[in-house]
């Protein structure tokens, strides 16, 4: 690989580091309050949390950032600023997994929740109906993620940031592919939850692929249990390392990946397939919070076109808000297609695996990914 080739794809390495959660400072805190990066002291109590003006967020790295002084990547710090509330806490995480972990920590005021997680948190009674009335411009999210985030009637969450996947081959080593090739080769990356399982039953054919039999679970096991030495990824730099080296021929990935190791000089295509999984992720407002007045300024905040581009732009994901497609989240609309009603009748937005009928459960589908992933 040439010296030229080697530094694009090491700036591609960096995008991703940079968009999907690098390391990042900790809120600063304005004196003479305390340091919002820390614990409460046994004598504070961790539910007083809204009814001193403050807040403490759960969510994925790269959806809320304090990034210094660039307002490109300090949103967070311009919303305390315009609304007065102050964020005592963010935590944030990488994958849906260590999210599922982390929700039962502490009670947190606003988290943001993709699908399996979303449906938990409702189920538990760990978060609370948003009223729409309250939250300026949630007419201006996509009418049928709105609808993904309302459960008998009642809404529970803000479409914020949505995706969805492709599988890209790299065509300098492999002539074309289809879903099966990918899902029997040995040099292919996967997505590593179980959420993956959708997509290897749609590859077996399932036109439901949320929607399985204990039978259909098994098969599209055996789909995958054909190939025991595939990666399966966490971070996607090991998408572009892998890509790097030679070591992959296939990945499951999103069209800002591919974009990524295009624009690093690879001739990186997608397999051509009907269908599509995809997925969204919503803010939901907690249980029980004494004071939902600064919860729901920052419900407004991540709601507006402003907020949507930046996190679009910033974590390689589309705006649930359609407006939000100018300037630097331009881009990724075009890449992902949003506002595209067409386009978007192809992904099969993921959902909680329900236990309807004889239906296997998400826990069943947890318990195959982790023998299969081991």
């Amino acid at each position: 690989m040439d010296r030229r080739r080697t530094y694009a794809l090491a700036i591609a390495a960096s995008a991703l580091v940079v968009g999907m959660g690098a390391a990042r400072p900790t809120p600063p805190s304005p004196s003479p309050s305390p340091s919002p990066s820390a614990s409460p002291s046994p004598s504070q109590s961790p539910t007083a949390t809204q009814s001193d003006g403050t807040l403490q967020i759960l969510t994925y790295r790269g959806y809320a950032e304090y990034g210094g002084t660039s307002p490109k990547v300090n949103w967070t710090g311009a919303f305390e600023k315009e609304t007065g509330c102050r964020i005592a806490k963010l935590d944030s995480v990488q994958t849906a997994e260590e999210m599922a972990d982390k929700v039962d920590d502490r009670p947190y005021d606003v988290i943001s929740a993709g699908p399996v997680l979303a449906a938990d948190l409702v189920a538990n009674k760990q978060v609370q109906a948003i009223d729409p009335a309250k939250i300026a411009g949630y007419d201006d999210i996509d009418e049928r993620f709105r609808d993904m985030s309302t459960v008998s009637g009642k809404v529970y969450g803000v479409p914020y940031l949505w995706g969805y996947h492709e599988f890209i081959y790299d065509a300098g080593r492999v002539e074309g592919a289809d879903l099966r090739e990918v899902f029997a080769s040995e040099r292919v990356a996967l997505r590593d939850t179980p959420l993956t399982i959708a997509d290897a039953a749609m590859a077996g054919g399932s036109d439901e692929p949320y929607e399985l039999t204990t039978k259909q679970l098994d098969q599209t096991v055996a789909l995958l249990e054909g190939s025991r030495d595939r990666v399966y990824w966490r971070n996607p730099i090991d998408l572009v390392k892998g890509f790097a080296t030679g070591s992959l021929d296939y990945a499951q990935a999103t069209p800002y990946h591919k974009m990524l190791l295009q624009k690093a000089g690879k001739p990186i295509k997608a397999v051509s397939t009907r269908r599509t999984t995809g997925w969204v992720d919503s803010w939901m407002l907690g249980a029980n919070v004494p004071d939902t007045t600064c919860a729901y300024r920052w419900l407004n905040w991540v709601t507006a076109a402003d907020a949507q581009r930046d996190a679009a732009a910033w974590v390689g994901l589309a705006p649930a808000n359609d407006k939000a497609c100018k300037g630097r989240a331009r881009q990724m609309c075009e890449a992902y297609g949003a506002g595209e009603d067409k386009k978007l009748d192809h992904v099969v937005f993921a959902v909680r695996p329900p236990a309807c009928g004889e239906c296997s459960d998400y826990d069943a589908w947890t318990e195959r990914w982790r023998e299969l992933a081991e």
